[in-house]
């Protein structure tokens, strides 16, 4: 299974279909690593956009925020 992970610069907004082969992606065979990626991709000043998967998992770039901020822990 492959899941590609693409980026691009903070204030980008959703993919469109064509525009894909235009920007940026890693690739994982884990949606956990492409998770992380992401994480790791906005902390460094760019925005993951759109996780893609080979078993049709589709994540935008919404749902990948809202994936982040439940997989933190709250603050003891």
């Amino acid at each position: 299974m492959t899941y590609r992970t693409y980026s691009g610069p903070r204030g980008s907004q959703a993919i469109a279909p064509l525009d894909k082969d235009r920007l940026l992606y890693k690739e994982f065979d884990t949606l956990d690593g492409a998770l992380a990626w992401a994480r790791h991709v906005n902390d460094g000043g760019r925005v993951a956009l759109l996780i893609e998967g080979d078993d049709g998992t589709c994540l935008g770039k919404q749902e990948i925020a809202g994936a982040l901020h439940h997989g933190e822990a709250p603050p003891r």
